[in-house]
């Protein structure tokens, strides 16, 4: 197929892997830079370890063909549907015109079947962005590639070879059935509960009262505190450009280079720990934008984002690239070699995480006194029994009062009492971006956070803020239901707005115990860590922890309907989705 790079037709002839995803892969500089690519979506037979099912594949292969254009250039993208139901195709974090971001009902109709879509804009900007589907589960199902612009001026930083690092969950089981499950019970694929002997472990470090205590409040909040991923490894298997950790994809270097490689989560519902044991790494691209660069060791990459690091291996051994899941039950793998089929070491997984309840900011169990009262999840007054550090309220503030640091601080959230899409609300959000995350930062290496990036882009947006508003990160998980403001998608009047070219403070609240990544379509967000204006990192997505509170800079450069919403797809598909206008 033109500009596609090969041809394929008939359900038998079909490639299990394009050819940039295979393994003893040579690097980037094999693919051309095109302006056109005809992409056909259709149904394909994927044989993933011995194990046969249908994808929605894009050429015919999942993942699919790397795209690679250049800044400023026209491009044309034509996308012809060939499944039995409409389709889209969403261009991750590029800036275009509204009616070609490719969101169903937001601002295009969706492809029907047999017809063919013309994507038409010219690039603004260069890095390494992705395209995946838009519509319903087609994501999880293969429809997901690698997008990349070269940019017209050379980059900052030098380097010999350049690999793509696609990761993804792949689930034998359909994913209706998947969503139906976790509907049902939230804990449906969590095999990795507390056990008694856990609870005698925590005696052991807590004391028999605090021990009780922890676990009545979780009990109380109907939740589990290793409920980390509502999908596991116990239905997926992870995937590193399309190969499974036996696969072993494998991507070749000479000792001495410096190799680029462009990590792009195009996962349907898990976050990754990406380290390479025996190298350090650099960061000099985040979301597509440069940064300053950063040495460490190992980097949590939430659904969407994507992080192009730089590593330099001297020896001429192997060298695992090893991404295991945020909570343990599984690990993606690959292998950085000077030859084909050599292998180094592949770590054990590390031990599950348990989040306690500062991790989701209900305080620390260790000062209260009995009798003491605290505000529970749903608002009312709680008598505590033991244990649990008193934590203050936001209740009575009035808008623009200061409840956490920052010029003004997000606007206390008040849910309505009878909506039961929340369950708990975190009345003391915390700055959590210079924190690695659960299960990191213990084991004797660097590990990049949020805070360490400075941009290394010019700033082409001013310092003044013209206004504020707050975005409250909402669910009731017991009854799998996902919500921005205590509103699903189909409960809120009509969208949010944003000002044509204003300068917007956006806050963000996450009052869930779960992390979330939160995308923007077409605009930037730039994240407010420390940096001063000129250094902020510019994000297309943010992963939001438990109990955070965090400040992005928006300025809306383009008119229209844009999409917002949680990049783990149950969740986008569970109601925490909404629009922003710009007018």
């Amino acid at each position: 197929m033109a500009g596609a790079g090969f041809f394929l037709t008939g359900i038998n002839s079909v490639l299990p892997l394009p050819a940039w995803a295979a393994t003893a892969a040579q690097g980037l500089a094999t693919h051309e830079i095109k302006d056109r690519y005809d992409l056909t979506v259709g149904y394909a037979p994927l044989t993933i370890d011995g194990r046969q099912s249908r994808a929605t594949a894009i050429n015919g292969t999942v993942p699919a063909p790397l795209i690679r254009l250049r800044e400023g250039d026209f491009i044309n993208l034509n996308v012809t549907n060939e499944l039995d139901d409409d389709s889209s195709i969403h261009w991750h974090g590029i800036l275009v015109p509204f009616p070609m971001d490719g969101v169903p009902g937001i601002n295009f109709k969706g492809i029907p079947p047999g017809d063919t879509y013309h994507y038409k804009y010219r690039l603004k900007q260069a890095g390494t962005y992705w395209y995946h589907s838009h519509s319903r589960f087609q994501e999880q199902t293969g429809m997901y590639g690698p997008l990349i612009i070269e940019p017209r001026e050379p980059e900052p930083f030098k380097y010999q070879r350049d690999h793509v690092v696609v990761l993804s969950d792949w689930a034998f089981e359909d994913p209706e059935t998947i969503f139906r499950n976790i509907n049902l019970a939230g804990d449906y694929y969590n095999f990795q509960r507390r056990t008694v002997g856990d609870f005698f472990d925590e005696v052991s470090r807590k004391g028999l009262g605090d021990a009780i205590a922890d676990r009545a409040a979780w009990g109380k909040m109907r939740m589990m505190p290793v409920d980390l991923a509502d999908v596991t490894g116990h239905a997926y298997t992870y995937l590193m450009n399309g190969n499974s950790p036996d696969m072993n994809w494998t991507g070749l270097f000479e000792p001495g280079e410096t190799i680029r490689l462009r990590f792009i989560n195009a996962s349907a519902m898990s976050t990754f720990d990406v380290r390479i044991p025996g190298l350090d790494m650099t960061v000099v691209m985040v979301d597509g934008k440069p940064v300053k660069p950063v040495e460490f060791h190992e980097f949590r990459i939430g659904v969407a984002e994507t992080y192009d690091v730089l590593v330099r291996p001297t020896a001429e051994q192997a060298f695992t690239i090893f991404a295991e899941s945020l909570d343990r039950s599984g690990f993606a793998r690959g292998t950085l070699a000077p030859e084909a089929n050599m292998t180094a070491a592949v770590p054990a997984l590390r031990p599950r995480p348990v989040r306690d309840l500062a991790d989701i900011g209900m305080g620390m169990m260790d000062d209260m006194q009995p009798g003491d009262e605290w505000d529970g999840p749903d608002g009312k007054k709680e008598m505590k029994k033991g244990g649990m550090k008193k934590m203050p309220s936001m209740k009575g503030m009035k808008e623009g009062d200061t409840a956490v640091p920052g010029p003004n601080g997000p606007t206390p959230f008040k849910p309505d009492k009878s909506n039961t899409n929340v369950a708990m609300v975190i009345s003391n959000p915390q700055d959590r971006l210079g924190e690695p995350g659960i299960g990191l930062g213990d084991d004797g290496w660097k590990v990049l956070t949020y805070k360490d990036l400075r941009s290394a882009a010019p700033q082409p947006y001013k310092a003044e803020i013209d206004r504020e508003m707050t975005i409250n990160i909402t669910a009731n998980m017991e009854r799998y239901m996902f919500s921005f403001d205590g509103k699903k998608f189909s409960e809120h009047d009509g969208p949010y707005l944003f000002k044509h070219n204003e300068r917007l403070r956006l806050w963000m609240v996450n009052h869930t115990m779960m992390e979330h990544p939160i995308h923007l379509h077409g605009m930037w967000m730039q994240l407010e860590n420390g940096g001063s204006n000129d250094e902020i990192p510019f994000k297309h997505t943010v992963l939001v922890k438990p109990g955070e509170k965090l400040a992005v800079r928006i300025t809306p450069i383009e008119k229209g309907d844009w999409a917002f919403h949680c990049h783990l797809l149950y969740h986008l598909e569970a109601g925490m989705f909404q629009v922003m206008r710009v007018a």
